[in-house]
């Protein structure tokens, strides 16, 4: 039997009913839907029935074709957790604010249950990057990110100090409140924020930004792929903290080494309806494009996309 995961960020206004509604569609087809256990009750009383209810924990996509996410990024981000190890491909439904990450709205779901059903979706693999602690020369934790991962100050007063790193070089030591190292994916997130670049998500490369920075060079950096970035922590006054999409956290003392490698298991999005990355930055971050005249065609279809 065909089976769909759904994810659904519970207390958003509408999003259960939504999902349920999602749910049922895919049932009368004969595909089965399954849900998160601590999510099911909302589902349920939103109208759905019929739930396979499985544990929020990694590998809860198993088996599962495809997993359909009702909310924000941040709930999209939670989901790969649950995806990772399975190859189960992400379909984000925006409940939120931007959404970079989704691929639908609320006003598509008709189409994307289609599609769903009739299994035309097409599915792009996106890079993360591999993430190892070191404290005293031995490794104390590991962990990986689909945006960025982040070494951050962990006291509000005092600055971080730390020393930059590319490939086993050093490269810029400095005071800051933190640096962020991410993917293409995450170039419109945290690293959008720190004015990093926004990079085009089909471009293999990773990112440092420096945020915050009183150094003689804290310019954002893109470098090769296959680089190892690093982030020492140094001084004596400040600790700093480690985030992971900003959702998984380690401590990292004085003396701390962060290192960001290219992750070896990518995150797979699903699209039904691909489009290009420029229109979605110009829908998804509202910007100013009126005057364009472009090819008659080609103005027309962004006009009507928007």
């Amino acid at each position: 039997m065909r089976s769909v995961l759904l994810a659904v960020h519970v207390l958003r206004d509408g999003a259960p009913k939504l999902a349920a509604d999602f749910a049922r569609s895919l049932q009368a087809a004969g595909i089965e839907v399954r849900a998160l256990t601590d999510e099911v009750g909302y589902l349920e009383a939103a109208g759905a029935v019929d739930l396979v209810a499985v544990a929020a924990t990694p590998g809860a996509a198993t088996d599962c074709e495809l997993a359909v996410v009702f909310g924000g990024d941040g709930t999209i981000l939670r989901a790969a957790e649950l995806c990772r190890g399975t190859g189960t491909p992400l379909l984000g439904v925006n409940l939120g604010h931007v959404g970079f990450l989704a691929e639908a709205d609320e006003e598509d779901l008709a189409d994307v249950a289609r599609h769903v059903i009739a299994g035309g979706l097409t599915v792009e693999e996106r890079l993360t990057v591999d993430v190892q602690v070191f404290h005293n020369g031995e490794m104390v934790a590991t962990n990986w990110a689909l945006n960025e991962a982040s070494v951050e100050k962990a006291s509000r007063e005092r600055m971080l100090e730390v020393v930059v790193e590319i490939d086993g070089r050093p490269v810029s030591r400095m005071g800051c409140d933190g640096v962020v190292c991410a993917t293409p994916t995450g170039s419109t997130a945290y690293n959008f924020s720190a004015g990093g670049p926004v990079v085009w998500p089909e471009v293999s490369a990773l990112l440092m930004v420096p945020i915050s920075a009183h150094a003689l060079f804290a310019r954002p950096m893109v470098v090769s792929p296959e680089s190892t970035l690093a982030v020492e922590v140094v001084g004596h006054a400040a600790s700093g903290i480690l985030w992971c999409d900003g959702r998984r956290a380690a401590e990292l003392p004085i003396g701390a080494r962060v290192e960001v490698r290219r992750g070896v298991e990518p995150v797979r999005l699903a699209r039904v309806h691909p489009a290009s990355f420029a229109d979605r930055l110009v829908r998804k971050f509202e910007l100013p494009v009126a005057g364009w005249r472009g090819s008659s065609g080609a103005a027309r279809r962004a006009a009507e996309d928007r």
